[in-house]
């Protein structure tokens, strides 16, 4: 009775995975010859370990991620012009912790959004919030926001996010109003959080494509600044054998 009573309090606290581990023990003898603190200590990382993968799915939900894209899965066979010793460096995250960004442009079908997707993947599971955004639905919403009202929330969520990915940048010119809306995604993030950004564009390009000099200027002001490029390079993966969710 007594026992039922205690897994009773432990998930009344909330404390699943400890009440879990303490039912593993009651029906394995093994455990019996171990000392109170080291069961206890097996107790709480139990607890701690239940935590971090309710946290890490939580997150990987919120991400709304385009693909299930994972760093251990990346292809660098291709002739794509892409560095393993890059790759793995930034699949450390330090670039979020310091507020950096990435930039990952190459033509069509080289895999932009897989491993823009597998860098944000890396980040939830160091701990680091992550949402993907295809830029023009990103613009879309932004005016749908302003006319119903939740202009300043949507930003808002957007601007505590640790990484914000931006697939499919400049796929189209920007109107001035474009420009502008981008100005200030960007701006709430410069020196606060990090982007990922993926663009059919070379960057030398992004200032021609933003339409609005002033506003271009002030928008690759703030993205150059501690910028990692990653330039792909060859033919569609599409045309290969690549699996499918490595392309675009």
């Amino acid at each position: 009775m007594l026992h039922t009573q205690t897994t009773d309090q432990l998930l009344t606290l909330r404390l699943e995975g400890m009440a879990s581990a303490l039912e593993e023990q009651r029906r394995s003898a093994s455990y019996q010859a171990l000392s109170f603190e080291d069961r206890l200590a097996m107790l709480v990382e139990r607890e701690i370990e239940e935590r971090d993968n309710r946290r890490l799915t939580r997150l990987l939900k919120l991400s709304k991620l385009r693909n299930n894209a994972v760093i251990e899965d990346v292809d660098y066979a291709s002739s794509r012009g892409l560095e393993r010793s890059q790759v793995l460096s930034l699949a450390q995250s330090s670039w979020v912790q310091h507020h950096h960004s990435v930039a990952i442009v190459g033509p069509t079908g080289v895999g932009k959004t897989f491993l823009g997707c597998a860098l944000a993947n890396a980040a939830i599971r160091h701990g680091y919030s992550a949402l993907y955004l295809r830029a023009p639905r990103m613009l879309d919403d932004l005016v749908i926001a302003r006319a119903d009202g939740r202009l300043a929330k949507l930003m808002s969520s957007w601007a505590r996010t640790d990484v914000l990915l931006i697939d499919d940048f400049l796929i189209r010119s920007l109107s001035p109003d474009q420009a502008a809306d981008t100005l200030e995604v960007i701006e709430d993030r410069t020196g606060r959080r990090s982007t990922i950004i993926t663009s059919q564009l070379p960057v030398a390009h992004w200032h021609e494509a933003m339409g609005d000099e002033t506003l271009a200027d002030a928008i690759l002001d703030r993205l150059s600044h501690n910028l990692h490029r990653i330039e792909l390079k060859g033919d569609s993966m599409r045309t290969s054998d690549a699996p499918a969710t490595q392309l675009d």
